[in-house]
């Protein structure tokens, strides 16, 4: 199955049903009458964020969605039918945008999630509503209400606990198949992942989601390369796993334009809890090793993981990491929604 993180569609809110001009005309009926049923009402356009889905690919073949329109009214005082509803399923993060792609019209983020996003319009009156002590047969009825359209822009986000990010090459997607049971392509040239992989870690007693992402490069935020599109998906993580590549010379330099980037894109990326990782230990010498990760620690300030993906070497003090980087986080938002609930005393 193809991985479509991004979809346009066209949807539509069902017209509603016409009223109906009827009189009644029955033989051994004294007084007849406006009898003139009212037309059903248009149907819904409907999202629900469903389990079991974790792309948009079904957006891909078919691009048009129109809910049903309502039946129109009837004599012998008869309503019509309400129009069928059509519904958008869609999988956790994702995000509704209008035409722009910037007006954000709603965000999925758990299972159960629904809205009506567009109402069908209402059935119109037949001539019985009409009728009235001075207007006794009137011979007019309502047309239904149009239902309203639109473009809308469909976004998913991944929901993961940490994402991978770094440089083309970094090992990314070595280091996500060595601890989970995912199976991304591995290759030996830059932008082997194209699309998002998705894992899941399963260390002692635990486990949580990792999110690996197309390398980024310089540049990534203004659209070079194709990591612009995927930063997204880190942005509902609580924490990054930066990995970085040991061979090269200048992993500072690495370092540094992947910290750009990550604060260049905004949206809360560079403040996120930062794991470091040096990778790739067992194809460099040890005093070549030693003092790169001086040289790293220096200039982030912070502790460096040296493993190797490939060989597993170091990885689970790296998960370990992440996992209490996830217990303070989950922590923090519990003492926030505590506070938040907090009865006003005076």
């Amino acid at each position: 199955m193809k991985f479509l993180d991004q979809a346009k569609i066209f949807v539509k809110s069902g017209n509603g049903g016409a009223g109906a001009v009827s009189f009644r005309r029955e033989k051994y009926v004294e007084f007849g009458g406006p009898d003139g049923g009212s037309g059903g009402r248009g149907g819904d356009v409907i999202v629900q964020c469903v389990d079991g889905l974790n792309t948009l690919i079904d957006y891909r073949y078919k691009q048009h969605f129109k809910a049903g329109t309502g039946t129109h009214g009837m004599g012998r005082q008869r309503t019509g039918a309400d129009g069928n509803d059509v519904v958008l399923k869609v999988p956790v993060g994702t995000q509704i945008f209008a035409e722009d792609n910037e007006t954000i019209l709603a965000d999925f983020t758990e299972v159960g999630q629904e809205m009506v996003l567009l109402k069908g319009g209402n059935g119109g009156f037949g001539n019985m509503h009409f009728k009235n002590s001075t207007n006794q047969a009137p011979r007019h009825a309502n047309p239904g209400l149009a239902g309203e359209e639109m473009w809308i822009w469909l976004r998913l986000k991944l929901i993961a606990d940490a994402g991978l990010v770094g440089l083309p090459n970094a090992g990314k997607s070595t280091f996500l198949a060595s601890v989970t049971a995912a199976k991304p392509k591995i290759a030996d040239y830059p932008f082997t992942t194209l699309h998002p992989n998705l894992g899941v870690v399963k260390i002692g007693n635990r486990e949580f989601v990792m999110a690996d992402i197309p390398g980024l490069i310089e540049g990534a935020h203004e659209g070079a390369g194709i990591g612009d599109r995927f930063l997204g998906h880190v942005e509902r993580t609580r924490t990054i796993v930066h990995l970085i590549d040991g061979t090269q010379e200048d992993v500072v330099g690495a370092y540094k334009t992947i910290r750009g980037e990550l604060e260049a894109y905004g949206h809360g990326l560079a403040e996120k809890h930062e794991i470091l990782a040096l990778n790739k230990a067992d194809a460099i010498p040890e005093d070549e090793l030693a003092e790169k990760k001086q040289a790293l620690e220096e200039a982030s300030s912070r502790k460096v993981h040296v493993i190797s993906a490939v060989a597993g070497q170091d990885v689970d003090k790296v998960l370990f990491d992440v996992l209490g980087q996830l217990d303070d986080a989950r922590e923090a938002e519990a003492a926030a929604e505590e506070e938040d609930e907090a009865p006003w005393t005076p």
